[in-house]
């Protein structure tokens, strides 16, 4: 690969480092300024035969039991335990049935947290940087809320099965994993999506439901402007009837065999056994589908049951549209807020030229003139999950207890796992840069620098949680409460410092500064050697400079 453009030599390790990576860890600079930007790109596209995992990082991954667990497994462990209290406890007074659920609600929040966990361990420890920022963008793209209903328990499961092993691969492949995982399937409805007058129409299963086609064409493929109308959306969703998943029914329960264990989707009922479930749970119920022939964005589609669904998936990833709506996207993402119409065009005829091969889409992409302009560099606004996530890097703080990490995404509106629209979270300037989110950034540059979060300590207990403290300026210090994964509290001002023993290392100023490249504006240069050393570290965090990538 060659590189074009013009951001000189001196600036090119740090901007790949920038947008292909997390920036930089103590290290990385040196090593790619010793090989060149190009060769880091070509190992960061191709992770497997060139980036080997730690075998210490693989371990720590490996510890988190319910990344392994299949959906029926996650099902089976933390939602049938629920269903079993609520059995229990039927025609009991509310606030019986509440505290019977406590304690299994609280064992459901070991799925997230380690989710959370696992996602934030890779992106600050791997060496296969690409795929941990690939994993974002397309878990991003792909959104789902965990904080609705089952999807608590299973959107790891959807970023780990679905999204993880196709960053780089077929676009193809991953539309089809995304679009069968119970996550998305029930984020977006589809398990609900029943042709009227079927044999499975009744209960919750009544009719259409657009929801998953809609957000299919307009946010997954086609795009705005795609060419898809609103007839397409309700022919899709008639393709898409009987699309749902397996799900366990305690109350059918049989003492041998154990396929009465489960039933199609949630209200069906059959005077046959359903078959029994495989561990994705994926399922396609002929009884709510819709056989008909269909015309689908201009092309007739003959009523086959399962197999029309994947016809049009082929039909949506193959389409034009779709190729230039992923490459915007793309180049927003990697290149600029408002991308070069010449290379998005570029990147849509390699798309479509090579069937969806996203690692060859990306490779022309950082090898344009446009990815190496000057304009480019550190033209991009840092996320919070970006800003948080290179902060931890260029310190190489090691952290053990990563809850002050995301509670601090929260605290900036970037929750993990928590947008709860399917078009996911901005990555353009606009969305992030305002005085309430850059003071909550000075604040936790500042603690993380000065050694005040307790990221080196063991995480505290579920139950039993203890504050972190994130420094404010010009005032106390905000007690931010960590006592659940998928809950922060901004709490009052003025709580009481923290525990010595708790705290970190302050970060060294000379060394973060040396991780970075020295790589300042002449104003924060000065405004850095002017501070007290003991601010030097945070000034680095929080300057201009370090804010974009």
């Amino acid at each position: 690969m060659t590189g074009a453009g013009d951001i000189s030599p001196e600036e090119r390790p740090l901007h790949v480092l920038n947008r292909l990576a997390f920036g930089p860890r103590p290290g990385d600079l040196d090593r790619v300024r010793q090989i060149g930007a190009e060769a880091y790109i070509q190992e960061q596209l191709y992770p497997n035969s060139q980036v080997p995992v730690p075998h210490e990082l693989a371990g720590k991954v490996a510890a988190y039991e319910t990344l392994r667990m299949s959906p029926l497994d996650l099902y089976r462990r933390f939602q049938e335990p629920v269903m079993e209290m609520r059995r229990q406890n039927r025609g009991a007074d509310k606030s019986v049935l509440k505290n019977a659920l406590k304690q299994e609600r609280i064992k459901q929040r070991i799925v997230m947290r380690e989710a959370a966990e696992a996602r934030l361990l890779r992106a600050i420890e791997g060496p296969r940087q690409l795929q941990e920022v690939m994993t974002a963008f397309w878990f991003n793209h792909f959104n789902i809320f965990a904080g609705k209903g089952l999807d608590n328990i299973w959107t790891g499961s959807f970023e780990e099965t679905a999204i993880r092993p196709h960053t780089m691969g077929s676009f193809r492949a991953l539309l089809g994993a995304t679009a069968k995982h119970p996550a998305m399937l029930f984020y977006l409805d589809n398990w609900q999506n029943t042709a009227p007058g079927s044999e499975g129409a009744k209960g919750r299963f009544e009719g259409i439901n657009e929801n998953y086609a809609r957000e299919l064409m307009e946010l997954h493929t086609l795009g705005v402007g795609g060419g898809y109308t609103q007839a397409d959306v309700i022919t899709l969703a008639h393709i898409l009837t009987g699309w749902g998943f397996t799900r366990e029914n305690p109350n059918r329960r049989m003492e041998a065999g154990g396929f009465g264990r489960f039933r199609y989707g949630f209200r069906r009922r059959n005077m046959f056994a359903p078959p029994p479930p495989t561990p994705d749970l994926f399922y396609f119920d002929a009884s709510r589908h819709d056989f008909s022939s269909k015309i689908f964005l201009g092309r007739t589609i003959e009523g086959g049951g399962l197999a029309e669904g994947e016809h049009a998936l082929d039909i949506l990833a193959s389409h034009p549209s779709t190729a230039r709506h992923l490459s915007f996207q793309l180049a927003q993402f990697f290149v600029a807020d408002n991308p070069p119409p010449a290379l998005v065009d570029r990147m849509s005829s390699q798309y479509l030229a090579t069937g969806g091969d996203i690692r060859e889409v990306l490779a022309t992409m950082f090898s344009s003139p446009e990815f190496w302009d000057p304009g480019c560099y550190r033209a991009k606004f840092k996320s919070p999950y970006q800003y948080v996530i290179s902060c931890v890097r260029a310190t190489g703080i090691q952290v053990r207890n990563y809850r002050p990490l995301y509670g601090t995404m929260q605290l900036l509106g970037h929750r993990l796992y928590g947008c709860q629209t399917p078009n996911g979270y901005s990555n353009t300037r606009d969305a992030w840069l305002n005085p309430d989110g850059m003071m909550m950034r000075l604040s936790f540059a500042t603690a993380l620098a000065s050694g005040s979060l307790p990221l080196e300590r063991p995480p505290f207990e579920e139950d039993g949680a203890e504050p972190a403290v994130v420094s404010r300026s010009g005032g106390g210090a905000a007690r931010v409460n960590f006592d659940s994964p998928d809950r922060v509290d901004a709490l009052s001002h003025g709580g009481p410092a923290m525990d010595e023993a708790a705290k970190s290392a302050p970060a060294d100023a000379d060394a973060l500064a040396h991780t970075l490249g020295h790589s300042f504006g002449d104003n924060t240069a000065r405004a850095i050697a002017a501070a007290p050393e003991r601010l030097r570290a945070a000034m680095i965090l929080g300057s201009p400079e370090f804010m974009t990538r």
